[in-house]
């Protein structure tokens, strides 16, 4: 790629070209930066803290019970299922330094989700949130999980905080379903073993699998994205480099609300904050806005990451315009778009930029970066990170002039590896070298690209992916469903929403029916919010259901 115009658009210091081989491995970066802030924060839950050097302790005993204890191997499979909780860090790391390869699950998943993501990635050991506990114990049977290990919300809070609130969630708010998983170990049992035991130091290069992150497709059931341990070094140094004049060692407190199984929080909160020796401030529940804006007050927090909607909800939450914002220094929008109404009362309330980015997980996830002296929001995703290259390619194949749109490719150390044993589906989209993104865009003579559309019909519900295809499948299995069609509608608050086509085979079936049915086999995010009912779908000439058409 021409670097003239990104002279002269990307801000003062910015580097073009990261070192990806700067750390073999995930570990090597983990414990550099462990030890050099040992005496820093790294992490706050629920008014608890974690210092640096404890973190490194608790991980080193992590790992050491799943070497010895469960006996896992390097590259052996190891799911996360927790949200925003001290335990995350720990078991991630853990796991990391252990040389296995972590599958983060959305903790929401219902039990067919849940099994098709253990038994695609042949998870051999899972943690698990004890309110979580039944859906696993569903499932666990048809996959090869051999080692649960439970937590509950205050594991890491102290013996009599943790023991009120794991008893007040368990006995008063009743949020634990009875389940059986009789070979299952408590959390605070693996610490307090693992820290009888030594952990044994593991060879991990940089080609080694890092991760699992599983993303959706249009067509067949999610896949697996295999991000390396390269993939994610050179993605932190692609961050650092946007940022690190901006950000100062030790003094940088970051908001973590978006789950940390997302891989938008996962690389630009937990594993790209590290090289500043930063802290986290865990938000467990931050749908909860109230306890989320009480949070807030508590801390001179300096940087922030979030969705639109995330953003837009703390906007319009009582007390959060009193809140001293005199520490923040920018909020970084990605996952889905920063709708400019959001973007500009943001500005006006926090006055600080809300800067707009754009990634996907197939690319661990950073793409774009608005820069960080850009000085109010101008709709666009920014300028390619460092090290990577951009292509806007046309119908034709050729790529496009400036200001035309073009579907974007990208290519870079970030790329996956490819998807978990899906050969084919890797060469559809890894095309000598570049990632076809799905995404049109278009580049203005400065180099900022702005996204006008998408080339899948994928749905995006408070940045998460949705993809009509698992939930066409869900309808039709339904027997008063004859044929059934997914795709966006808009939504002042999510973005977009799911929204359903249905031709009946049973005439008697009405939208509650179909939405009662889709409460029992997926997640909030995907369930569909606008039901309706057509005599015919719109097809091709060859059966293809023409969603566009729909839409």
């Amino acid at each position: 790629m021409e670097k003239i115009w990104l002279e002269k658009s990307y801000p003062p210091g910015v580097e073009f070209e990261i070192d990806p081989d700067k750390y073999n491995s995930l570990a090597d970066l983990f414990f550099k930066y462990t030890q050099l802030y040992k005496d820093n924060t790294a992490f706050i839950n629920m008014d608890v803290s974690i210092s640096y050097q404890q973190l490194e302790q608790q991980t080193m005993d992590f790992a050491a019970y799943l070497q010895h204890d469960l006996g896992l191997v390097k590259g052996d499979k190891f799911a996360i299922m927790i949200p925003n909780l001290l335990q995350y860090p720990i078991a991630l790391f853990g796991a990391l330094i252990s040389g296995l390869t972590v599958v983060n699950i959305n903790p929401l998943y219902t039990p067919r989700e849940l099994e098709h993501q253990l038994k695609d990635s042949g998870t051999k050991a899972i943690l698990v949130l004890e309110n979580f506990a039944h859906v696993l114990a569903a499932v666990i049977d048809k996959t090869e999980v051999k080692h649960v290990i439970i937590t509950g919300v205050g594991d890491r809070l102290g013996a009599i905080k943790g023991t009120l609130i794991n008893g007040a969630i368990k006995h008063v708010k009743k949020q634990v379903p009875a389940y059986q998983l009789p070979s299952a170990v408590k959390f605070n049992q693996v610490m307090n073993k693992g820290a009888k035991l030594t952990f044994s130091p593991v060879a991990i290069v940089g080609s080694d699998l890092a991760f699992l992150q599983y993303t959706g497709g249009t067509t067949g059931p999610s896949k697996g994205a295999m991000l390396t341990h390269r993939n994610m070094v050179a993605n932190i140094e692609q961050s650092k480099a946007v940022t690190k004049n901006v950000y100062e060692v030790g003094k940088e407190i970051m908001i973590t609300a978006l789950p940390l199984y997302h891989i938008f929080a996962l690389t630009s909160n937990c594993l790209a904050f590290m090289p500043f020796g930063g802290k986290n401030i865990l938000i467990t529940n931050p749908r909860d806005m109230e306890g989320f804006v009480k949070e807030l007050a508590k801390y001179p927090f300096t940087a922030i990451t979030g969705v639109n909607t995330l953003f837009n909800g703390l906007l319009h939450t009582p007390g959060f315009d009193k809140l001293d914002f005199s520490s923040l220094k920018m909020g970084f929008g990605g996952g889905m778009s920063v709708q400019r109404p959001v973007a500009e009362l943001w500005e006006k309330v926090t006055q600080t930029r809300l800067l707009e980015g754009y990634g996907l997980t197939e690319c661990a996830p950073l793409v774009t970066m608005s820069p960080y002296n850009q000085k109010k929001y101008n709709g666009s995703i920014g300028l390619p990170a460092s090290s990577t290259d951009i292509r806007l390619v046309g119908a034709d194949g050729e790529d496009v002039a400036f200001g035309e749109p073009g579907e974007m490719w990208v290519k870079g150390p970030q790329v996956m590896k490819g998807y978990y044993n899906r050969q084919k589906a890797t060469d559809e989209v890894l095309i000598d070298g570049w990632l076809a993104t799905g995404d049109i865009a278009t580049m203005d003579e400065d180099g900022f690209f702005t996204i006008v559309d998408r080339k899948k019909d994928m749905i995006i519900v408070s940045g998460f992916n949705v993809y009509p295809n698992e939930i066409e499948e869900v309808l039709v299995a339904h027997e008063g469903i004859l044929e059934a069609a997914a795709v966006a509608a808009p939504s002042d608050v999510t973005g977009e929403m799911v929204k359903v086509f249905i031709v009946r085979k049973d005439p008697d079936i009405v939208d509650q029916d179909v939405i009662d049915h889709c409460n029992e086999m997926l997640t909030n995010y995907k369930r569909p919010k606008i039901v309706e009912f057509i005599d015919e779908l719109p097809k091709s000439n060859v059966g293809k259901v023409l969603r566009k058409e729909l839409r």
